[in-house]
């Protein structure tokens, strides 16, 4: 009996982490239907997930114009497990403002398993990745930010998660293992990498990685951008650097909310 609850139990978490992401990524209030519509639930049971998100203090409703939207309650969960990084919330802020002022989406990555997720997407004023949001997820060898991600692994696990992402690849996607070692080897000593962007975009990435302390899990910072539009790699990595370098050592911006990033895009 146990065993068969199981797939429902899966399906209704599933349905929290969506009504948590669409907050994210599109609105801070929501309607039932604008859920409904997004993710294409029925009404009554996606009526009731919220009723209850609201009883658990995780969402307010306004009586008159039923509307959704996240108590600090839910921006809260987890926050105290965090780096500090996150914690004092300079790094979605830099997201944000650096999105702003190059127009091209910037996505905070995650490594889960062998796959590389998004876990915070900035869209730029332009946005190119409409169907990609937060949680997707694709192997580490497919893009510039999980080969960046897989070069924090001690070298011979990163070789064996290679080799095992290349014998799993359809025959299309497979690639030889021994240059791709020596590629990761190479962002293992360079710390950023550029290409491409992967998550079926096509489009290429800059990426560098955030400063870790102690324990903490890799995390990789990528500015996605057409091919047509080439970016000044250099002036801007050394821009997210020193502006992730200074969130992680004091806590302080290292320019204000209303100042441009000293990077060049090349146009």
């Amino acid at each position: 009996m146990a065993m068969a609850l199981e797939p429902n139990k899966a399906k209704i978490a599933k349905r929290v982490i969506e009504v948590f992401e669409f907050f994210s990524e599109n609105s801070q209030q929501a309607t039932v239907m604008d859920i409904v519509r997004r993710y294409n639930r029925p009404q009554s049971s996606t009526s009731e997930l919220l009723a209850t998100l609201v009883e658990m203090g995780l969402l307010y409703k306004d009586s008159r114009s039923r509307y959704y939207s996240p108590t600090p309650r839910l921006a809260a969960l987890g926050v105290s497990a965090q780096p500090e990084i996150i914690r004092n919330g300079h790094l979605f802020g830099f997201m944000d403002r650096l999105a702003q002022t190059t127009r091209h989406s910037i996505a905070l990555f995650g490594m889960v398993g062998t796959q590389a997720q998004i876990f915070r997407l900035a869209p730029g004023p332009d946005p190119v990745l409409p169907a990609i949001g937060y949680g997707a997820c694709e192997q580490l060898s497919a893009s510039a930010a999980g080969l960046l991600l897989l070069s924090t692994l001690p070298a011979e696990q990163a070789s064996r998660i290679l080799w095992r992402l290349n014998a799993e690849a359809p025959a299309g996607e497979k690639f030889n293992p021994a240059e791709m070692r020596e590629h990761v080897a190479a962002l293992r000593r360079q710390g950023h990498a550029t290409g491409p962007a992967g998550f079926g975009s096509g489009l290429q990435m800059v990426a560098t990685l955030l400063p870790r302390n102690g324990d903490e899990r890799p995390l990789a910072l990528g500015l996605l951008h057409p091919a047509s539009t080439p970016v000044d790699a250099e002036a801007l990595v050394a821009t997210m650097n020193h502006d992730l370098a200074q969130h992680s050592a004091r806590g302080e911006p290292a320019y204000p909310a209303s100042a441009a990033a000293p990077f060049m895009v090349a146009v």
